[in-house]
């Protein structure tokens, strides 16, 4: 079987995923190509898994001071004509599947050249009725609209009762140790200034923070370290707490790891409200009031860490469904890997 496998890289978790996916399709002989989207490609980084990838502009959000999404600014950076253009040219004769984490490009390529199509991604949850005041401003038809597919997978931090599948992250690297003083800051939309204005007040920890710089760089208790997978999953794994804005994908190796999160959602961006208003409900995080409230900052840092709470081999599973032709209904296949994992019981389903 030859896949196309198309990743929205407007986020690392998209790529992240891809990541994890890509051993475990090898492993079940699967002959895959990769397509990105939605990001410059040199600010791409550690891509040696994906061999030679190709890349297309996609369609991306702009962010503004603080994470807000900037509608006038992503409505002028994205260009309907290419994005038609790329879908068009775009030529599948040879591929048997189509997989499309919220890719816009492949997954509409496949609608138009009648080549079958399985979404996986955090967003194809939003097909489902999910619990909190957000989930109805996110409709399936935006979706749809986005990265349509014949087959959707969604993945989240809880089934709700619904063919929901755990999150889709590599398995620990390292082991889980504690360095009391160490904070893990990842807020790319914040500038430099302003972590410093917040974090400096708290000169007992040592707050490491990956951002867009070349090279590190120590500014009194702010350690600043350019973007690298590997250097970010050692310090994940000894850190005594992460702050981050409201990814998926970030937020589920935190809870794997064992790591206490306090977490800052874009503003204007409704996936990242939606997933901080259910990780607070499932006891996940703690969301962050506003900007940066101090009080609540250093009441977070004085916070134990919960235990960790390793997910099962999700890739392992889509791999060798989607290998043996995904007859297998995706109900079925979430109840067997939820079988594996206690689901966070703090929220109950209909909630």
């Amino acid at each position: 079987m030859k896949i196309l496998y198309g990743v929205q890289a407007t986020g690392n978790g998209h790529i992240t995923r891809a990541r994890v996916m890509a051993p475990a399709l090898a492993a079940q002989g699967l002959e895959v190509d990769y397509l990105f989207s939605g990001r410059p490609p040199e600010q791409l980084f550690d891509m040696q898994p994906f061999g030679d990838y190709r890349c297309r502009r996609g369609l991306t959000f702009q962010y503004g001071a603080g994470g807000r999404v900037k509608a006038f600014a992503t409505l002028c950076n994205n260009s309907v004509w290419q994005l038609w253009s790329d879908i068009r040219t775009l030529d599948l004769s040879g591929y048997d599947l189509v997989i499309s984490d919220f890719e816009p490009v492949s997954a509409w390529a496949a609608r138009r050249q009648g080549v079958p199509s399985v979404g996986i991604a955090h967003q194809y949850v939003f097909n489902y009725d999910l619990p909190g005041r957000h989930q109805g401003r996110l409709t399936g038809g935006a979706i749809r609209l986005m990265a349509p597919v014949d087959t959707a997978i969604g993945l989240h931090w809880h089934h709700f009762e619904q063919p929901i599948l755990p999150p889709l992250i590599p398995p620990p690297r390292y082991p889980a140790t504690l360095e009391a003083d160490k904070i893990l800051v990842y807020l790319p939309h914040e500038t430099r200034a302003q972590l410093i204005d917040w974090f400096s007040r708290f000169a007992d920890y040592r707050f490491v923070v990956y951002c867009d710089c070349v090279e590190p760089r120590v500014q009194g208790n702010l350690e600043f370290k350019p973007f690298s997978r590997d250097g970010f999953e050692q310090d994940l794994a000894s850190c005594a707490g992460v702050i981050s804005n409201s990814g998926f994908g970030l937020t589920s190796e935190t809870v794997q790891y064992g790591k206490k999160l306090l977490s800052k959602p874009y503003r204007g961006q409704v996936e990242q409200l939606s997933n901080a208003e259910i990780m607070q409900q499932l006891g996940l995080a703690t969301v962050m009031r506003g900007d940066c409230d101090l009080l609540q900052l250093k009441a977070w840092l004085q916070q134990p860490n919960p235990a960790p709470a390793p997910y099962p081999d999700v890739a392992a599973a889509l791999a060798c469904w989607i290998a043996e032709g995904h007859r297998e209904p995706a109900a079925t296949l979430a109840k067997r890997l939820w079988n594996d994992h206690a689901a966070p019981s703090a929220l109950t389903a209909g909630a």
